[in-house]
């Protein structure tokens, strides 16, 4: 248990920090060109930038996405911004809740209802832990910390870098499949910064889930902060892969093809790169590394301003494309150019 608690702690330092970017590939977001429309219409008080996501209302199409938990120093991360988001009308996902599966004394580093009483939560398990629990096991864990949804997290490539990581994903998509039958609460398949392929989106859809937590390249990579936490041969695999997976624009277009719900993750440091992506048919963002950095270097006062930035240029955007609402929003014209236009065709 030592050694989990430890690597929950390197995560947070590592990604508090600016080195576990990836190097040379990005989301592709800037690839979406929207169109100015200079007669829009709108009013700016009349931009309504709220959406329903998983039977909950949102203030606005944000998530503080996936981060950490296990630890004393996760639990405060925690109960800080699932309290800004309970304030700003976010959904907040948490970190994986191997820890606490593990050692249950770790439970009250996740336990975020009594800051967070109403927000969307978000629990998270990885598929490889989850397909050696009973349903009634997993469903018990979502409940312990009054989770809304249970995110299923798909990780293969860091987990092939990390010391002791799994290697063997066999029995997957039947874990997916059983928990979308038995769990009472909506499963969302998410990944962990590397995509979500056409071929993966499609498979998801077909086992009856409909919402898809697509953390795509070009945010944190994951195989990065493992590679700097191991010790050769595996910190050379590492940097090899560091920048291995699908952008996460693509993987937008791949999961909303598949008619999937759609949470964009992955690299979004804007309101201009939320508007993207909802334009390409997200129906939230999440945003989870410059949350974190702005709450270490400015408290909550610093995460704040952060988010108010990332809300007035959604709708500054919003009002500039003459969508006053985020289904209008799904649906301006928009041009695809550069390496994003292979991807999608």
């Amino acid at each position: 248990m030592a050694d989990i608690g430890q690597r929950k702690l390197d995560h947070l330092e590592l990604c508090a920090g600016d080195n576990v970017g990836f190097k040379a590939r990005t989301t592709l977001l800037e690839h979406i060109q929207l169109i100015h429309q200079s007669l829009p219409e709108l009013s700016w008080g009349e931009i309504d930038t709220g959406v329903t996501l998983l039977g909950k209302r949102l203030r606005a199409p944000l998530l503080i996405a996936a981060m950490t938990g296990g630890s004393d120093r996760s639990a405060e991360v925690n109960r800080e911004l699932s309290s800004i988001a309970e304030a700003r009308g976010y959904g907040f996902g948490l970190g994986s809740q191997r820890a606490m599966q593990r050692e249950p004394s770790t439970a009250w580093t996740y336990e975020v209802r009594k800051h967070a009483p109403h927000v969307l939560l978000l629990g998270n398990v990885g598929v490889v832990q989850a397909s050696q629990m009973s349903s009634q096991g997993l469903a018990g864990l979502a409940s312990e910390i009054g989770a809304d949804a249970l995110c299923v997290h798909l990780n293969p490539a860091m987990e092939l870098i990390q010391v002791d990581g799994d290697r063997d994903f066999r029995g997957s998509v039947e874990t997916l499949a059983r928990l979308s039958r038995e769990l009472p609460i909506p499963v969302v398949v998410k990944e962990t910064g590397n995509g979500i392929s056409r071929q993966t989106a499609e498979k998801v859809r077909q086992l009856g889930i409909e919402v898809i937590d697509v953390s795509g390249a070009g945010g944190t990579s994951w195989v990065g902060v493992e590679t700097l936490r191991a010790d050769a041969p595996l910190r050379t695999l590492g940097q090899s892969l560091w920048d291995w997976g699908i952008p996460t624009a693509a993987a937008v277009h791949y999961a909303v093809g598949a008619g999937l719900v759609t949470i964009a993750t992955g690299g979004l440091r804007s309101g201009l790169d939320v508007a993207r992506a909802l334009a390409l048919g997200a129906t939230a963002a999440g945003i989870a590394r410059p949350v974190l950095q702005a709450l270490m270097q400015g408290g909550r006062q610093g995460a704040e301003a952060y988010l108010d930035g990332i809300e007035r240029e959604l709708r500054t955007v919003m009002l500039l494309c003459g969508a006053r609402t985020i289904r209008q929003l799904q649906r301006v014209p928009r041009i695809i150019t550069g390496e994003l236009k292979d991807w999608l065709t």
